[in-house]
């Protein structure tokens, strides 16, 4: 069952200013896994990772319905890519199954977060 679903859009440009200006929102946003596949990257495709995570965990907390900041914090949403490059939620407040999808073009990045729940009582 559907516990509930988040989309974001994110600017890489936008995303690109953050970073250079504030040098901390790397750790802010990345779990320290997530610190070691970034800086595998260079270029457009570091750019792409570090906003897909960081919108994909927007997508996550709308879903959640709490937003990011007491109740679900960057730190407590993991995503890895697994052997075949697709996201996977590997660690996460919520007690479900958590399903991300990440987008790009050439200047926006696109996320899409679906929280689901078996059939238990809420």
């Amino acid at each position: 069952m559907i516990y509930g679903t988040g989309i974001d859009i994110t600017d890489l440009k936008r995303v690109q200013r953050v970073v250079e200006r504030q040098p901390r929102f790397l750790t802010k946003v990345l779990t320290p896994n997530e610190r070691v596949d970034y800086q595998k990257l260079s270029g457009q495709r570091a750019l792409e990772f570090i906003a897909g995570r960081w919108s994909a965990k927007e997508s996550y907390s709308k879903a959640m319905g709490t937003g990011i900041g007491a109740t679900v914090t960057f730190q407590d949403i993991e995503i890895r890519d697994n052997d075949a490059g697709r996201p996977v939620v590997r660690r996460q407040p919520f007690g479900g199954i958590a399903h991300v999808s990440i987008s790009h073009t050439e200047t926006v990045v696109m996320t899409q977060v679906i929280l689901e729940r078996g059939n238990e009582s809420w």
